[in-house]
């Protein structure tokens, strides 16, 4: 394997890049027509355009991106995350055109895909799970009622094929359970192709906890420890940190141990991610579902570790990985990611396109890690996601990473667009969460003080 095509873009594409260089490996970026003169372009040794600007027509052809990859003479596909990185058939169109896939084998991904389908193997393993119903495809409402009295309210609709909380709403109560159903499957069947949805218990006070695992395609894996991803607006995350604050050692290696045996199960090849929800008050915790794919805090894993995942993804593909076990996985201290959206806060946090007028991050200080897709005077789009580059920090303990985070964003000066970057600084600030006090409802609950000038 010398050449490594990337089907994707932004910060993740560079981020591979890092790790391709430092393994001698060349590069090639495909590209939409929006994207022509981004960094991931600039920073390959070739460079393929696949189609207009929106995704569905460039990112998100399986067909472009393989031609894209033949035309470069690549041996293999990273597929990052987002876009095509969960798509079975992608990955198994990618294996028969004779490249190397670099995450795990296309049933795994079919499997974990399919929600419902996750949650009856993670059963069949003894890993707890929220009670759920059977599937509504799109415009079947059949039972629904029923299925909804059965779980519970406050409930959640779930898309089958969703991921990334795109496709979840809440429900408290039967009087809008058609309504929101409907709407979800709407939602889904445009974003995913499918629009099948089901119906979860919610727990109220949750936080969201995940599980880092790395396996080696024979039955053997590890856990690189959890993340904390309970920081949150509309089902998205913007707080990522490692350890999880507060949370018992128990709790935290039966969570590891359960992920484990789940990676163990699907003989996973590759990083992967197992989510949990964990009820804050009781310490219980349910399966949510396995992300087959590099995270978008995975910096956070390798601050807090010492290893570079995608660089193992990246040896364990070419075929010189040497097998390591459990106890050569060390953790340190104590790293916290924000991610830097160009969003309006004030607007529900509304997308801001435009220009980066002004993009200056200063000099990185020690242990302080900036994951980073864009350059000034770059247009940042509505036709992707907002976040346009990630902050990660490591210090000795908890409050010395939130210390260094306000300091290091505190120094950004960033115009043309709206960021985050000040919500995210109170979010750091407040009480509440220098306590520990981290849930999925944390935005909702302090959002009137998080928010004040």
């Amino acid at each position: 394997m010398e050449t490594v095509l990337i089907a994707n873009r932004g910060e993740i594409a560079c981020r591979i890049i890092r790790s391709c260089r430092a393994l001698g490996l060349k590069v090639v970026s495909v590209y939409s027509e929006a994207d022509a003169g981004a960094r991931h372009v600039a920073l390959a040794d070739r460079a393929i355009e696949i189609g207009p600007g929106p995704a569905k027509d460039s990112y998100l052809v399986g067909e472009k991106i393989i031609g894209a990859a033949r035309q470069a003479g690549a041996d293999a596909v990273h597929p990052g995350y987002g876009f095509l990185a969960e798509n079975a058939r992608f990955a198994e169109a990618v294996t028969k055109a004779g490249l190397v896939w670099i995450g795990p084998r296309a049933q795994t991904i079919a499997d974990m895909g399919d929600k419902e389908r996750a949650r009856d193997i993670a059963k069949a393993v003894g890993i707890p799970v929220l009670p759920g119903s059977p599937r509504f495809p799109f415009g079947d409402l059949d039972g629904l009622a029923k299925a909804a009295e059965e779980v519970g309210y406050p409930l959640l609709v779930k898309a089958s094929a969703g991921g990334g909380g795109i496709g979840m709403r809440r429900v408290d109560g039967p009087e809008t359970l058609d309504e929101v159903v409907t709407a979800t499957q709407a939602m889904a069947d445009k974003a995913f192709g499918d629009g099948t949805v089901y119906l979860e218990r919610l727990v109220e006070h949750a936080r969201h906890i995940e599980i880092q695992i790395f396996g080696f395609g024979d039955g053997h894996a590890v856990h690189f420890f959890e993340r904390d991803c309970s920081l949150q607006r509309r089902y998205q995350k913007i707080i990522e940190e490692s350890p999880a604050p507060g949370l018992p050692d128990i709790v935290r290696q039966n969570m590891a141990n359960a992920a484990v045996t789940l990676a163990h199960h699907e003989r996973y090849g590759g990083a992967g991610t197992v989510e949990f929800v964990v009820d804050a008050d009781s310490l219980e915790f349910y399966f949510l579902e396995m992300n087959t794919r590099i995270q978008v805090e995975h910096p956070v894993t390798e601050m807090a570790t010492g290893r570079d995942l995608v660089e193992l993804q990246l040896r364990l593909a070419i075929g010189d990985l040497p097998p390591f076990e459990q106890r050569d996985v060390r953790h340190r201290g104590h790293a916290i990611e924000c991610r830097i959206y160009a969003e309006n806060p004030d607007m529900n946090f509304m997308p801001s396109p435009g220009t980066l007028e002004r993009f200056l991050l200063g000099d990185a200080a020690e242990d302080v890690r900036i994951d980073c897709g864009v350059r000034e005077g770059d247009k940042i789009t509505f036709y992707y996601d907002p976040m346009i580059f990630k902050v990660i920090c490591h210090a000795d303990d908890r409050s010395g990473a939130i210390a260094k985070m306000i300091a290091t964003l505190a120094n950004f000066d960033v115009d043309g667009v709206k960021t985050n970057i000040r919500f995210l600084m109170k979010t750091l600030d407040h009480r509440a969460f220098r306590d520990g006090q981290t849930h999925t409802r944390f935005i909702d609950q302090h959002k009137m003080s998080l928010l004040e000038s």
